[in-house]
């Protein structure tokens, strides 16, 4: 999909992952339900695939690597898990950038809260 930018992306939506995140200790005593989504850029564009899958992004490598980084982890912030996820993917794929939506289900009153954070190869 391309944005009115020109960049080509590859989205993940609504990633179901289970997490040790949260304040308390309560909140981290057992894995809870967050979902993210991702969207990559690839380093590629789509023009010069040739219809090859080696030469793109395997988006279910992503998830599988998403959910390795996540599963023996404990975080207190929301904020901290985006960052090193995106840290993560930044380091682990060829993208020349990541965005995250991290959605965590702890508000009785919201249907979730989130963070969001978009970061580039810039700084590398």
């Amino acid at each position: 999909m391309a944005d009115s930018s020109g960049a080509e992306r590859i989205h993940i939506e609504q990633l179901e992952v289970f997490a040790r995140i949260g304040v308390p200790d309560n909140e981290r005593a057992r894995p809870q339900r967050i979902t993210i989504n991702l969207t990559v850029e690839p380093k590629r564009p789509f023009a010069e695939l040739g219809d090859d899958i080696s030469q793109t992004i395997n988006y279910a490598e992503i998830a599988r690597s998403v959910r390795d980084l996540i599963q023996n982890r404990s975080a207190a912030l929301i904020e901290t898990l985006a960052s090193d996820i995106v840290d993560h993917v930044l380091d682990k794929f060829p993208v020349l950038s990541v965005e995250i939506e991290l959605r965590k289900y702890v508000l009785p009153d919201a249907q979730y809260v989130a963070v969001k954070l978009r970061r580039g190869r810039s700084h590398r």
